[in-house]
């Protein structure tokens, strides 16, 4: 592996939006459409993986950076076409649909 070439342990992914009926919406539950992943039987690899949803703020936090995290896991799949189903701490905001996240490659299962 070369030194100074920094690994990239993310996948980016795009908010489509929250788990839904006809009339009623969950929006405890997003789902997430992960690039490269177009299949079912796709989505087993990226079951459990922690999923990143960064924000920036105005002022700095309490750790001096102003990006925020919204951490989630990736919970199901969601159809037959590569989406998945994700849990976050904090339900994701109406404003994020459309908008990116990173999942991560961790934790392993391998």
């Amino acid at each position: 592996m070369k030194t100074g070439q920094p690994t990239r342990l993310y996948v980016n992914g795009a908010i489509l939006g929250y788990k839904r009926g006809l009339r009623t919406q969950n929006n405890s539950i997003s789902l997430i459409k992960i690039k490269g992943v177009d299949s079912k039987d796709d989505t087993e690899f990226y079951l459990g993986k922690r999923i990143a949803f960064i924000t920036k703020g105005s002022t700095p936090g309490k750790n001096g950076s102003k990006f925020r995290v919204n951490w989630g896991r990736v919970c199901r799949a969601h159809g037959s076409n590569g989406v998945v189903r994700c849990r976050f701490a904090r339900d994701l905001p109406p404003q994020s649909i459309g908008g990116r996240v990173r999942v991560m490659l961790y934790p392993s299962r391998v």
